[in-house]
């Protein structure tokens, strides 16, 4: 999961939003640690849980990452008193249990679903969808 979000760090840049679904423990925050080692942001990356939203700024001159964790949000109306939309422009945004809430930030946006094996070990698999023109040629094999 770490090394595909730094092969995805090379893909984003600033004002794109990655909505992440998946069941605890899937890989949500590993994934979310790849991307802030791609892009060089100052760390270390954690589970927001408790604290909604971090925003880890750029050691490289890059974009910093927003990194947000939906999960005790009860709605849109909540996630929108974080007023992200004002830094959705000029960050990358990770919002971890978006779906269904985080949609609304941004009309171009990559949908990364994860998913656990069924056997005992690390494996999952991994869907990405691209919505919004921005994403309209995406290619990626996350294999």
């Amino acid at each position: 999961m770490h090394e595909l979000g730094v092969r995805l760090a090379g893909l984003v840049r600033a004002g794109d939003l990655l909505v992440m679904t998946g069941d605890l423990g899937a890989g949500k925050t590993t994934l979310t640690q790849g991307i802030g080692e791609g892009l060089k942001v100052r760390g270390p990356i954690t589970s927001p849980t408790f604290v909604i939203a971090r925003v880890h700024p750029s050691l490289a001159g890059g974009p910093p990452l927003v990194h947000v964790d939906a999960y005790r949000l009860g709605g849109f109306a909540e996630l929108d008193d974080l007023d992200l939309d004002a830094s959705v422009a000029e960050s990358v945004t990770v919002v971890e249990w978006g779906e269904g809430l985080a949609e609304g930030l941004a009309e171009d946006r990559l949908e990364v679903i994860i998913s656990r094996g069924a056997g005992s070990g690390e494996e999952r698999e991994v869907r990405i969808v691209g919505v919004g023109h921005r994403w309209s040629d995406l290619e990626l094999d996350a294999g």
